[in-house]
């Protein structure tokens, strides 16, 4: 079992983003939440700031995610859910 698990730190601010507007959330919306602006935040999608292990697990909770649902995008599990709910 020695899997190695390749995650591609570039790809995460892109996936929050696509799982914020699938959730129809808006920026200022997850800005408020984790109390900074809506500038901080916009950086964080952006990957011009940093995410820490807590950030992310602050943004994955806002979200009602998983974790690593921020680290391995499938968007075929949001799909699902989405045609489940509606």
């Amino acid at each position: 079992m020695n899997e190695q698990l390749e995650i591609n730190v570039r790809e995460i601010p892109s996936t929050i983003k696509k799982i914020r507007k699938i959730k129809c959330l808006t920026q200022e919306y997850l800005a408020a939440k984790l109390h900074i602006s809506q500038n901080a935040y916009s950086k964080i999608e952006l990957g011009h700031s940093k995410l820490t292990v807590e950030r992310l697990c602050q943004i994955a909770s806002i979200l009602d995610v998983k974790p690593n649902q921020l680290l391995y995008f499938k968007p075929a599990e949001f799909v699902e859910a989405l045609r489940a709910s509606g």
